[in-house]
Protein backbone atom coordinates (compact mmCIF):
# COMPACT_ATOMS: atom_id res chain seq x y z
CA UNK A 1 0.00 0.00 0.00
CA UNK A 2 1.22 3.58 -0.45
CA UNK A 3 2.33 5.84 2.20
CA UNK A 4 -1.01 8.46 1.41
CA UNK A 5 -3.55 5.40 2.18
CA UNK A 6 -1.90 5.24 5.74
CA UNK A 7 -1.65 9.06 6.37
CA UNK A 8 -5.28 9.62 5.09
CA UNK A 9 -5.89 6.50 7.71
CA UNK A 10 -5.23 9.20 10.44
CA UNK A 11 -7.60 11.86 9.95
CA UNK A 12 -10.56 9.80 9.00
CA UNK A 13 -9.74 7.37 12.34
CA UNK A 14 -8.83 11.03 14.46
CA UNK A 15 -12.37 13.03 12.91
CA UNK A 16 -14.33 9.53 14.59
CA UNK A 17 -12.28 9.72 17.35
CA UNK A 18 -12.94 13.46 18.01
CA UNK A 19 -16.97 12.68 17.99
CA UNK A 20 -16.84 10.38 20.20
CA UNK A 21 -13.99 12.57 22.60
CA UNK A 22 -17.20 14.97 22.31
CA UNK A 23 -19.69 12.25 23.29
CA UNK A 24 -17.96 11.26 26.40
CA UNK A 25 -16.31 14.58 27.49
CA UNK A 26 -20.42 15.47 27.27
CA UNK A 27 -21.37 12.27 29.18
CA UNK A 28 -19.24 11.56 31.54
CA UNK A 29 -16.74 14.21 32.14
CA UNK A 30 -18.63 17.76 31.58
CA UNK A 31 -18.37 18.47 35.34
CA UNK A 32 -15.19 15.97 36.44
CA UNK A 33 -11.57 16.92 35.13
CA UNK A 34 -10.68 15.62 31.36
CA UNK A 35 -7.49 14.06 32.82
CA UNK A 36 -9.33 10.90 33.48
CA UNK A 37 -10.12 10.11 30.21
CA UNK A 38 -6.15 10.63 29.63
CA UNK A 39 -6.21 7.72 31.97
CA UNK A 40 -8.23 5.48 29.90
CA UNK A 41 -5.46 6.42 27.14
CA UNK A 42 -2.69 5.34 29.36
CA UNK A 43 -4.66 2.18 30.23
CA UNK A 44 -4.80 0.68 26.54
CA UNK A 45 -1.54 1.59 25.66
CA UNK A 46 0.08 -0.15 28.52
CA UNK A 47 -1.98 -3.14 27.79
CA UNK A 48 -0.79 -2.84 24.64
CA UNK A 49 2.85 -3.25 25.78
CA UNK A 50 3.48 -7.31 26.15
CA UNK A 51 1.46 -7.76 22.82
CA UNK A 52 4.61 -5.69 21.42
CA UNK A 53 7.23 -6.82 22.73
CA UNK A 54 6.24 -10.42 22.02
CA UNK A 55 6.11 -9.79 18.54
CA UNK A 56 9.75 -7.58 18.29
CA UNK A 57 11.49 -8.86 21.44
CA UNK A 58 14.38 -6.45 20.42
CA UNK A 59 13.15 -3.49 21.90
CA UNK A 60 15.07 -3.56 24.93
CA UNK A 61 17.84 -2.98 22.07
CA UNK A 62 18.74 1.34 21.71
CA UNK A 63 20.62 2.79 24.22
CA UNK A 64 19.46 4.41 26.93
CA UNK A 65 19.64 7.72 25.90
CA UNK A 66 17.77 6.79 22.89
CA UNK A 67 14.75 5.16 24.97
CA UNK A 68 15.07 8.43 27.31
CA UNK A 69 13.57 10.84 24.35
CA UNK A 70 11.09 8.35 23.20
CA UNK A 71 9.77 8.12 26.13
CA UNK A 72 9.51 11.72 26.23
CA UNK A 73 8.27 12.21 23.17
CA UNK A 74 4.86 9.53 24.32
CA UNK A 75 4.56 11.96 27.64
CA UNK A 76 4.67 15.22 25.06
CA UNK A 77 1.77 13.22 23.40
CA UNK A 78 -0.43 12.88 26.34
CA UNK A 79 0.17 16.16 27.22
CA UNK A 80 -0.97 17.56 23.79
CA UNK A 81 -4.16 15.59 24.27
CA UNK A 82 -4.88 17.03 27.55
CA UNK A 83 -4.53 20.24 26.08
CA UNK A 84 -6.72 18.88 23.50
CA UNK A 85 -9.63 17.48 26.04
CA UNK A 86 -9.37 20.76 27.90
CA UNK A 87 -10.43 22.60 24.65
CA UNK A 88 -13.20 20.05 24.20
CA UNK A 89 -15.03 20.18 27.23
CA UNK A 90 -16.35 23.67 26.20
CA UNK A 91 -16.33 23.92 22.75
CA UNK A 92 -17.99 22.28 19.26
CA UNK A 93 -15.86 19.61 17.82
CA UNK A 94 -15.67 21.21 14.48
CA UNK A 95 -14.61 24.31 16.07
CA UNK A 96 -11.92 22.59 17.98
CA UNK A 97 -10.48 20.44 14.80
CA UNK A 98 -9.25 23.26 12.43
CA UNK A 99 -6.76 24.03 15.39
CA UNK A 100 -4.63 20.64 14.86
CA UNK A 101 -3.65 22.32 11.71
CA UNK A 102 -1.29 24.43 13.51
CA UNK A 103 0.63 21.43 13.96
CA UNK A 104 1.65 21.03 10.15
CA UNK A 105 3.08 24.63 10.39
CA UNK A 106 5.39 23.90 13.45
CA UNK A 107 5.92 20.72 11.99
CA UNK A 108 7.37 22.20 8.52
CA UNK A 109 9.51 24.38 10.65
CA UNK A 110 10.67 21.27 12.59
CA UNK A 111 11.51 19.03 9.89
CA UNK A 112 13.14 21.60 8.34
CA UNK A 113 15.63 22.96 11.30
CA UNK A 114 16.20 18.93 12.30
CA UNK A 115 15.64 16.66 9.63
CA UNK A 116 16.50 19.25 6.65
CA UNK A 117 12.92 19.12 4.52
CA UNK A 118 12.94 21.50 2.50
CA UNK A 119 9.94 23.85 1.49
CA UNK A 120 8.70 25.25 -1.68
CA UNK A 121 6.79 28.54 -2.18
CA UNK A 122 3.59 26.58 -3.04
CA UNK A 123 3.89 24.43 0.32
CA UNK A 124 4.36 27.94 2.36
CA UNK A 125 1.36 29.35 1.15
CA UNK A 126 -0.64 25.82 1.59
CA UNK A 127 0.79 26.19 5.20
CA UNK A 128 -0.21 29.55 5.40
CA UNK A 129 -4.08 28.59 3.90
CA UNK A 130 -4.10 26.12 6.59
CA UNK A 131 -3.87 27.96 9.73
CA UNK A 132 -5.99 31.07 8.40
CA UNK A 133 -8.84 28.15 7.73
CA UNK A 134 -8.29 27.07 10.97
CA UNK A 135 -8.16 31.05 13.01
CA UNK A 136 -11.24 32.26 10.82
CA UNK A 137 -13.40 29.29 12.58
CA UNK A 138 -12.28 30.12 15.50
CA UNK A 139 -14.08 33.76 15.77
CA UNK A 140 -17.35 34.46 16.58
CA UNK A 141 -19.07 36.30 13.82
CA UNK A 142 -22.43 36.94 15.62
CA UNK A 143 -24.24 36.32 18.97
CA UNK A 144 -24.53 33.11 20.82
CA UNK A 145 -27.18 30.81 21.10
CA UNK A 146 -27.34 31.85 25.10
CA UNK A 147 -26.99 35.10 24.40
CA UNK A 148 -29.70 35.91 21.77
CA UNK A 149 -31.82 34.34 24.37
CA UNK A 150 -31.12 36.53 26.68
CA UNK A 151 -28.63 34.50 28.43
CA UNK A 152 -25.30 34.91 29.32
CA UNK A 153 -23.40 34.07 26.52
CA UNK A 154 -20.18 34.13 26.08
CA UNK A 155 -20.50 37.10 23.18
CA UNK A 156 -18.51 37.77 19.57
CA UNK A 157 -14.65 38.38 20.07
CA UNK A 158 -11.81 35.73 19.59
CA UNK A 159 -11.21 32.73 21.58
CA UNK A 160 -8.45 33.20 23.23
CA UNK A 161 -8.24 29.79 25.51
CA UNK A 162 -9.30 27.89 22.55
CA UNK A 163 -6.51 29.11 20.65
CA UNK A 164 -4.23 29.00 23.28
CA UNK A 165 -4.89 25.66 24.25
CA UNK A 166 -4.82 24.35 20.33
CA UNK A 167 -1.59 25.74 19.25
CA UNK A 168 0.02 24.43 22.54
CA UNK A 169 -1.33 21.33 21.26
CA UNK A 170 -0.21 21.65 17.84
CA UNK A 171 3.34 22.48 18.75
CA UNK A 172 3.60 19.77 21.73
CA UNK A 173 2.48 17.23 19.23
CA UNK A 174 4.68 18.21 16.09
CA UNK A 175 7.38 17.78 18.45
CA UNK A 176 6.22 14.62 19.69
CA UNK A 177 5.92 13.39 15.77
CA UNK A 178 9.29 14.91 15.23
CA UNK A 179 11.32 12.69 17.59
CA UNK A 180 9.10 9.68 16.72
CA UNK A 181 10.46 10.39 12.94
CA UNK A 182 13.68 10.59 13.97
CA UNK A 183 14.06 7.61 16.25
CA UNK A 184 11.58 5.37 13.94
CA UNK A 185 13.99 5.82 11.07
CA UNK A 186 17.03 4.76 13.26
CA UNK A 187 15.92 2.28 15.19
CA UNK A 188 13.01 0.56 14.37
CA UNK A 189 9.06 1.16 13.92
CA UNK A 190 7.59 -0.82 16.91
CA UNK A 191 10.86 -0.55 19.14
CA UNK A 192 9.90 3.50 19.10
CA UNK A 193 6.11 2.55 19.43
CA UNK A 194 6.73 0.22 22.32
CA UNK A 195 9.00 3.10 24.13
CA UNK A 196 6.57 5.88 23.07
CA UNK A 197 3.63 4.09 24.75
CA UNK A 198 5.68 3.39 27.88
CA UNK A 199 6.06 7.89 28.47
CA UNK A 200 2.16 7.53 27.50
CA UNK A 201 1.74 5.00 30.73
CA UNK A 202 4.11 7.03 32.84
CA UNK A 203 2.28 10.11 32.45
CA UNK A 204 -0.91 8.38 33.17
CA UNK A 205 0.91 6.50 36.03
CA UNK A 206 1.67 10.07 37.38
CA UNK A 207 -1.84 11.47 36.97
CA UNK A 208 -2.92 8.43 38.95
CA UNK A 209 -0.93 9.32 42.23
CA UNK A 210 -2.46 11.94 42.69
CA UNK A 211 -5.73 11.54 44.89
CA UNK A 212 -8.01 13.74 43.30
CA UNK A 213 -7.77 12.29 40.06
CA UNK A 214 -7.45 8.63 41.32
CA UNK A 215 -10.62 9.50 43.08
CA UNK A 216 -12.76 10.58 39.82
CA UNK A 217 -11.49 8.00 38.23
CA UNK A 218 -12.57 4.97 40.38
CA UNK A 219 -15.78 6.83 41.15
CA UNK A 220 -16.48 7.09 37.55
CA UNK A 221 -15.61 3.36 36.80
CA UNK A 222 -18.51 2.32 39.45
CA UNK A 223 -20.87 4.15 38.04
CA UNK A 224 -20.36 4.29 34.39
CA UNK A 225 -18.47 0.52 34.50
CA UNK A 226 -20.01 -1.09 31.59
CA UNK A 227 -20.83 2.12 29.09
CA UNK A 228 -17.56 4.22 29.82
CA UNK A 229 -15.24 1.20 29.25
CA UNK A 230 -16.85 -0.24 26.32
CA UNK A 231 -17.54 2.93 24.31
CA UNK A 232 -14.01 4.65 26.00
CA UNK A 233 -12.06 1.08 24.62
CA UNK A 234 -13.70 1.39 21.14
CA UNK A 235 -13.05 5.00 20.96
CA UNK A 236 -9.26 4.21 22.02
CA UNK A 237 -8.58 1.83 19.84
CA UNK A 238 -9.90 3.79 16.58
CA UNK A 239 -7.58 6.18 18.02
CA UNK A 240 -4.76 4.23 18.56
CA UNK A 241 -5.32 2.87 14.46
CA UNK A 242 -5.33 5.82 13.24
CA UNK A 243 -1.97 7.17 15.43
CA UNK A 244 -0.04 4.08 14.22
CA UNK A 245 -1.33 4.59 10.60
CA UNK A 246 -0.34 8.04 10.63
CA UNK A 247 3.05 7.34 11.94
CA UNK A 248 3.94 4.46 9.71
CA UNK A 249 3.30 6.69 7.09
CA UNK A 250 6.46 8.94 8.28
CA UNK A 251 8.33 6.07 7.24
CA UNK A 252 7.65 6.16 3.45
CA UNK A 253 7.23 10.26 3.18
CA UNK A 254 8.22 13.54 4.74
CA UNK A 255 7.48 14.70 7.91
CA UNK A 256 5.48 17.94 6.44
CA UNK A 257 3.88 16.14 3.64
CA UNK A 258 1.89 13.53 6.70
CA UNK A 259 1.30 16.24 8.71
CA UNK A 260 -0.50 18.47 6.08
CA UNK A 261 -3.24 14.90 5.07
CA UNK A 262 -3.08 14.92 8.79
CA UNK A 263 -4.80 18.56 8.68
CA UNK A 264 -7.62 17.19 6.79
CA UNK A 265 -9.27 15.63 10.11
CA UNK A 266 -10.90 19.07 9.67
CA UNK A 267 -12.97 18.40 7.03
CA UNK A 268 -13.84 14.62 8.27
CA UNK A 269 -14.90 16.31 11.54
CA UNK A 270 -17.36 18.80 9.99
CA UNK A 271 -18.58 15.92 7.18
CA UNK A 272 -19.34 13.88 9.89
CA UNK A 273 -20.45 16.47 12.27
CA UNK A 274 -23.14 17.37 9.94
CA UNK A 275 -24.27 13.88 9.76
CA UNK A 276 -24.94 13.13 13.27
CA UNK A 277 -26.70 16.12 13.70
CA UNK A 278 -28.88 15.52 10.83
CA UNK A 279 -29.51 11.46 11.22
CA UNK A 280 -28.05 11.12 14.62
CA UNK A 281 -28.32 14.21 17.26
CA UNK A 282 -28.33 12.00 19.86
CA UNK A 283 -24.56 11.41 19.95
CA UNK A 284 -23.78 15.26 17.63
CA UNK A 285 -24.82 18.60 18.38
CA UNK A 286 -23.05 20.40 15.45
CA UNK A 287 -24.55 24.01 15.03
CA UNK A 288 -26.43 23.68 11.57
CA UNK A 289 -27.38 28.13 11.45
CA UNK A 290 -27.06 29.28 7.80
CA UNK A 291 -24.03 31.74 9.72
CA UNK A 292 -22.29 28.65 11.12
CA UNK A 293 -21.99 26.30 8.12
CA UNK A 294 -21.09 29.16 5.68
CA UNK A 295 -18.07 29.88 8.13
CA UNK A 296 -17.10 26.06 9.16
CA UNK A 297 -17.98 25.76 5.14
CA UNK A 298 -15.18 28.60 4.14
CA UNK A 299 -12.91 27.20 6.85
CA UNK A 300 -12.43 23.83 5.51
CA UNK A 301 -12.13 25.20 1.94
CA UNK A 302 -9.16 27.12 3.01
CA UNK A 303 -7.85 24.20 4.59
CA UNK A 304 -8.66 21.81 1.60
CA UNK A 305 -6.91 24.66 -0.71
CA UNK A 306 -3.73 24.37 1.88
CA UNK A 307 -3.40 21.18 1.82
CA UNK A 308 -4.10 20.54 -1.43
CA UNK A 309 -0.62 22.97 -2.13
CA UNK A 310 0.87 21.54 0.08
CA UNK A 311 0.59 18.13 -0.69
CA UNK A 312 0.40 18.60 -4.85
Amino acid sequence: MSWPFFAFSGPILWAISVHLDKYLVERFFKDSNVAIMVLFTALVVVLALPIIWYFEPTVLDPKPSSIALIVVAGILYMTGMLFYLRALQNEEASVVAPFFQTGPLFGYVLAYAVLGETLSSRQMLGGALIIVGALFVSIRIGPSHASAAGGAGRGQGFKTRLAALMVACGFIMALSTLIFKVFALKVEFWTTTFWMFVGEGIFGAVLLLMPSYRKQFTALLRSNTAALLSINASNELINLGGGLGNRYALLLAPLSLVQAIGSTTTLFVFVFGVVLSVFFPKFGRETLSGRDLVQKGVAAVLVATGVALVTR
